[in-house]
């Protein structure tokens, strides 16, 4: 089925720095800022803890030079759900897009929801009388505000929100270097190093790759950027590459700046960091770059899931009302991901959030990637790309690792994203069902 052509008018709006930003304000959220501490309490190690940033930031880097094909070939708004239908079947199209409604977008928006809530309570003493959720369910819905106006102007926000960001993490990073390099009195080492459980590290890259996941937000905006078959892979490696330098230089900071004790299985690392390496004053500041982090990932991500929305509505798989029309806002679908959202940040940890998350992106992009070989297979026609056919079979094959792993740590994660794929497969079911009654009806009306 050859891929339906972008309404003219679209494909005019957002350039490549704005892309970049989007994908660099969406990978930097609350992952990098919690999952060190919790990696080093399963692992026990800070060098196991530092080889699963780079593992992971290699995995990504293979994710976007494989996206980065993908892209090229598909210029419309859609991601994995576009990808799947088109190249899979329709109900494997499904499957990715709920997975992205419910993991890839609601639940992530959550995740970086409800720990802007505990920042912002540590931040703000004022706010300490409210529960995160409300904090965080407050920012969503200022967010979705912005993102209704029009595209223009919460993809503006964001850039100049993400540069601040950028500038923010760089600074730190280069006053962590100066003070761990010249501190009089070294830290504590740690105790003895637990022996290496290849199950726990593979849970620990699902937390990590968490991180990561943001590397192919512009594809889900592709029909709304300039020249997409050029600006939209360009951004996701570019943006990839910026992150994973970003990532290992701040987590170093964050595992080397204070005694192993005080962080280990604590998912305020970060904060705990900068108190260690420069007092109070420091960790202020740190919370007030993680509030902005956190905001800049959930405008990224209520820009990028209503697209996925819209287009799975005028595919008939979502309520039709939620297609939105040509050259404006998808308004319907921007006000659906915020309720979404709203009541997932409401509801869950931000441990069960994490490893959901993590186990049920890591198989829709591995899925997604595959339709690479399923195409050449298919029809011969190889991706023009010298990174093919080796990017993409170590990202399919390490991601399915890592889930195997991750599966055999935390199996109940296994089973949510179980559950998630199921209603994917239930949702096209029904659709089909109602589609065939409809026909059915229409049929007997003509006779």
């Amino acid at each position: 089925m050859p891929a339906p052509q972008s309404p003219p008018g679209h494909g005019t709006g957002l350039g490549l720095w704005t892309l970049v930003a989007l994908v660099v304000g969406d990978m930097i959220g609350a992952g990098v800022y919690t999952t060190s501490g919790l990696s080093l309490g399963a692992l026990g190690s800070r060098g196991v803890v530092m080889a699963g940033w780079a593992v992971a930031g290699l995995l990504a880097l293979t994710g976007a030079a494989s996206y980065a094909m993908l892209a090229r070939r598909l210029t419309q708004s859609g991601g994995e759900y576009l990808y799947l239908r088109q190249e899979i079947h329709p109900v494997a199209g499904s499957i990715a897009g709920y997975v992205s409604l419910l993991a890839g977008f609601t639940g992530a928006i959550a995740f970086a929801a409800a720990t802007f809530g505990l920042y912002a309570r540590a931040a703000l003493p004022g706010l300490a009388v409210l529960p995160p959720q409300a904090i965080g369910a407050a920012l969503i819905l200022l967010a979705g505000l912005v993102h209704l106006a029009r595209t223009g102007a919460g993809a503006a926000l964001n850039t100049a929100m993400v540069i601040l960001k950028l500038v923010g993490l760089v600074a730190f990073c280069i006053a962590a270097a100066a003070l761990i390099a010249t501190r009089a009195v070294p830290i504590p080492s740690a105790p003895a190093a637990q022996p290496f459980h290849l199950p726990a590290f593979g849970d620990a890259l699902v937390w990590i790759s968490l991180s990561y996941s943001g590397f192919n937000a512009a594809i889900y905006v592709a029909g709304e950027a300039r020249d997409p078959a050029r600006s939209v892979p360009r951004a996701i490696l570019i943006g990839t590459a910026l992150t994973l330098l970003l990532y290992l230089a701040v987590n170093f900071a964050f595992l080397y700046a204070a005694p192993y004790a005080s962080i280990v299985g604590q998912p305020d690392i970060a904060g705990l960091a900068a108190q260690a390496l420069a007092g109070t004053p420091a960790r202020h500041a740190m919370e007030a770059l993680i509030l902005v982090s956190l905001a800049t990932a959930i405008l990224s991500m209520l820009l990028a899931g209503p697209r996925v929305y819209a287009r799975m509505a005028r595919d008939g798989v979502l309520p039709r009302w939620l297609a939105g029309v040509d050259a404006a806002p998808p308004r319907a679908a921007i006000l659906f991901q915020v309720v979404l959202a709203i009541v997932a940040t409401s509801i869950a940890s931000l441990r069960d959030l994490l490893s959901y998350l993590g186990f049920a992106l890591s198989l829709s992009a591995a899925f997604a990637v595959s339709t690479l070989f399923v195409r050449h297979l298919r029809t011969g026609q190889r991706p023009a790309s010298r990174a093919y056919p080796l990017a993409p079979a170590i990202f399919v094959a390490g991601t399915l690792l890592c889930g195997f792993l991750a599966a055999l740590n935390a199996p109940l994660q296994f089973a949510a994203t179980a559950v998630t794929i199921l209603i994917g497969v239930t949702a096209h079911l029904l659709r089909r069902m109602a589609g065939a009654r409809s026909t059915v009806a229409a049929g007997d009306d003509t006779r």
